[in-house]
């Protein structure tokens, strides 16, 4: 996508280094299959059975799986052996379960709500840390990344605000240098923010709409 490129070349960053993962919540299998077949290499759902299904309708193909959405504890059992990452990591009783129910290593995204929208899930950013160091004691979680959703508003100053300081934060966790947590990815922009949160660090951006007839 050559808007991505742009916003790329303005930070001197490689569009290498960002990954699109397309949200399929509204969108039908074939159209999913579609946007594969044109490139995209991530596909996200919100939803256990929105997830399972379209993995199964695309089980011949070369997908990455991710749940991003409120992961309900009860219903880990369910898609654990089926996704490569989860964007949700936000408590500990979620960590148990996905410890309890993997049998690998599962690539998380510890979600913080920075903005401290009630409407939103996820830590304090004064709570990641401490999250973060807790999950040493859970083997099968690497935490690879941190995840933010920046509110919906005009207000580009607010948004950047939000990507920067996640990029901050991932920057503090790196520099703790803890193996569990190499902590290398962002997860944050979405249809409408994208831009700017690639151009604050984003590694993993989210979209869902406009992708199919899309240059990917």
């Amino acid at each position: 996508m050559n808007d991505i490129q742009t916003a790329c070349e303005k930070k001197n960053r490689s569009p290498k280094g960002v990954n699109l993962i397309a949200v399929t919540k509204y969108v039908s299998n074939d159209t999913t299959k579609e946007a594969v077949l044109a490139g995209v290499e991530h596909i996200g759902e919100n939803r256990v059975e929105g997830l399972l299904t379209k993995k199964e309708f695309l089980n011949d193909l070369s997908v990455k799986w991710h749940f991003i959405g409120t992961l309900q504890t009860r219903k880990v059992k369910d898609i654990i052996e089926h996704v490569d990452y989860i964007h949700s990591l936000d408590r500990l009783s979620l960590a148990k379960e996905i410890q309890k129910r993997a049998d690998r290593p599962i690539s998380c995204f510890v979600q913080v709500n920075i903005a401290e929208e009630d409407s939103k899930h996820g830590l304090a950013v004064n709570d990641v840390l401490p999250f973060v160091d807790k999950l040493r004691d859970y083997d099968r979680i690497k935490v690879a990344g941190l995840m933010t959703m920046a509110p919906f508003t005009d207000d580009e100053a607010l948004i950047r605000k939000v990507f920067s300081t996640l990029k901050q934060l991932q920057l503090e966790i790196q520099e703790k240098e803890m193996p569990h947590a190499p902590c290398t990815e962002l997860s944050m922009g979405m249809s409408n923010d994208y831009l700017i949160a690639v151009e604050e660090g984003a590694t993993f951006i989210r979209i869902g709409t406009s992708l199919v007839g899309k240059e990917f």
